[in-house]
């Protein structure tokens, strides 16, 4: 199965006014009556949260490679919590993800590295790509699951609800730092392994493409820098396979295997 190239000829507005707001949004957190350290203290819970619970182990590991089974109630709540990080419905983000695994690095991979960091970071959202809307051809397994159906139409409406609770619970600072700030951290710690672990790092494997092992990527999103590792061994639940490549999010795994809720769990040969 493959999809047409990427094209950087059309603008997305959607997507870059979208990207935009966030960033003015966050600009507010400069200001002394946004801060406060409850303020911040939420949005590093919800970094955690909405970037390491979601989008690294409940988006990628568990449902875009299947990496490990969990009952299906804890896999929608670690969807939703990945929904909470606003980077697209999880239909859309994890057959974006899988279409990036079949053509990594070349013509066909939405976030091409070969095409400069700034395109692979960020720059490939604010172009129309073929790859957002041929998405869904690549997540048959979930098309058809109401619950990912409802997150993928309203994870627009949930962001809303949230910000809503936030701000009853401590006011314009909660939504700021918790909103905005958080929003915007989770997203550019995220395109860095698009990014940076495409260029910056070691290589222990020839996993025919760019990625690389990028430590201080690896310490941002919670294991998902040891990139090259994964690229080698896609279906693998842990990514850091040497003792000094921490993987919190493996860590994590191995948690939910002691308490019984992570089984079938598939791992690199020898690790």
């Amino acid at each position: 199965m493959t999809i047409a190239a990427s094209t950087k000829s059309q603008i997305n507005w959607v997507n870059t006014l979208f990207f935009l707001a966030l960033h003015i949004g966050a600009l507010f957190a400069l200001l002394p009556s946004n801060f406060s350290w409850k303020a911040v203290g939420v949005a590093l819970f919800l970094y955690w949260v909405t970037g390491g619970l979601g989008v690294t182990l409940g988006f990628h590991r568990l449902v875009t490679h299947r990496s490990f089974q969990t009952p299906k109630w804890l896999e929608y709540f670690l969807v939703f919590c990945g929904t909470l990080a606003c980077q697209g419905g999880p239909i859309e983000w994890i057959g974006t993800h899988r279409i990036h695994h079949l053509h990594s690095d070349q013509t066909a991979d939405p976030h091409d590295s070969n095409k400069g960091f700034w395109w692979s970071h960020m720059g490939w959202l604010i172009y129309h790509s073929p790859a957002h809307a041929e998405a869904h051809r690549f997540t048959k397994d979930l098309n058809d699951d109401p619950v990912y159906q409802f997150l993928q139409k309203y994870f627009i409406l949930i962001q809303f609800g949230l910000g809503g609770l936030l701000l009853l619970i401590g006011g314009w600072s909660f939504v700021v730092w918790g909103i905005f700030v958080r929003i915007v951290w989770v997203y550019h710690c995220t395109w860095l392994v698009n990014s940076a672990t495409h260029k910056f790092g070691y290589r222990t494997h020839d996993s025919g493409d760019r990625s690389t092992n990028c430590w201080w990527v690896a310490v941002l999103v919670f294991g998902e820098g040891w990139h090259n590792n994964h690229h080698a061994y896609q279906y693998s639940a842990r990514h850091g396979l040497e003792w000094w490549e921490i993987d919190l999010t493996w860590m994590t795994i191995q948690l939910l295997q002691a308490l019984g809720l992570a089984t079938n769990v598939k791992l690199a040969p020898g690790k």
